[in-house]
């Protein structure tokens, strides 16, 4: 029986998302909507949509007369998924199941700093220090004492996606040496105060040392047999390695029995030194599922999808060291 599945905006790697569903439910149908029509994944829908500029409310009403409309049974959000998600029962009584978790965990874990003091109530020593501010005064003070302790400071908003707004402090960027430096992410203590100062108050702002080691970015979803944990190690370069370190999967466990978390999500931790600290969960599926999924030999979109449906499906994860990259591709429009 044919499974009509809907991606909205997604971002462009979902490509590989959509292709693994269907490897493993030959008979998915995609229908995608992105606000760019010429976006790469409608080479990979069997439906292609472009969809309205609309936040909030507004495009959960949107997503509802869209699934309706068009006969949706899984809608796979990843736009205004805090949105969505407070509209399941909507969704839920027109018989379409949504691939997002409750509302409540949402909204916690799109706050970066509900999310940590949640897991410091817990006991979970993992999280690293860090000030949340809302004013200049307090950038400078956050500033000031985290400066005293640690090599390296950041920013970035407590509403995030992506790591848009984080910026490292960095005081060096200036003259000749500073042209050998990547500048998009590196922002002199002045620049921030200068235009933090625009603002008499400004959204939460988390100020914390900066985790300037490697990164673990761990694919994950509950299961009936047990939790499917992809954990890769991610360094500056393309190549990232799938690593089972027990201490490694101990954090990530200590994360998902802190959270109720039954759709797929992906829990990032960083090092600073030799120390591993949580950095955030994404309530959705990462941008490199994918490669976690070909190194670890499970198709973890396909089980998800399949657990919305209520069929449960074996898997065994390859639990073995190994390194995985990726090669752009061409795709015609």
């Amino acid at each position: 029986m044919m499974t009509r599945i809907w991606f909205n905006h997604w971002f462009s790697t979902a490509y590989n998302i959509m292709g693994m569903i269907k490897e493993d439910n030959p008979d998915s149908y995609i229908i995608g909507t992105n606000e760019n029509h010429r976006s790469v994944l409608a080479a990979k829908c069997d439906e292609w949509y472009q969809e309205p500029a609309l936040k909030g409310d507004e495009y959960a009403d949107f997503c509802l007369a869209f699934c309706r409309d068009h006969k949706v049974d899984v809608f796979m959000p990843r736009r205004e998924m805090l949105a969505v998600s407070r509209r399941k029962a909507d969704f839920a009584a027109l018989g379409v199941k949504v691939m997002a978790d409750d509302y409540e965990t949402i909204a916690m874990l799109n706050r970066k700093d509900l999310a940590y003091q949640e897991l410091s109530r817990r006991g979970i020593s993992s999280v690293p220090e860090y000030r949340i501010v809302t004013t200049v005064s307090g950038f400078a003070e956050a500033y000031d004492y985290l400066k005293e302790r640690y090599r390296e400071v950041c920013i970035k908003f407590v509403r995030d996606e992506g790591g848009k707004s984080y910026r490292l402090i960095d005081n060096s960027r200036r003259g000749y040496q500073a042209l050998f430096k990547k500048q998009n992410t590196r922002m002199t203590y002045d620049a921030i105060y200068e235009a933090l100062s625009e603002k008499e108050e400004f959204a939460p702002l988390m100020v914390m040392p900066n985790l300037s080691g490697n990164e673990v970015s761990a694919d994950c979803l509950k299961t009936s047999r047990g939790p499917i944990i992809l954990p890769r190690i991610k360094d500056s370069s393309r190549i990232e390695r799938l690593c089972f370190r027990e201490d490694i999967m101990a954090k990530i466990r200590e994360v998902l029995d802190a959270f109720p978390l039954e759709c797929p999500c992906n829990i990032q931790f960083k090092y600073l030194d030799d120390t591993l600290y949580f950095l955030e969960v994404n309530t959705r599926m990462s941008g490199g599922v994918q490669l976690a999924c070909l190194a670890g030999g499970v198709n973890l979109p396909g089980i998800a999808v399949n657990k919305l449906l209520g069929i449960d499906r074996e898997w065994e994860i390859r639990r073995e060291e190994r390194y995985v990259t990726h090669a752009e591709i061409p795709v015609l429009l």
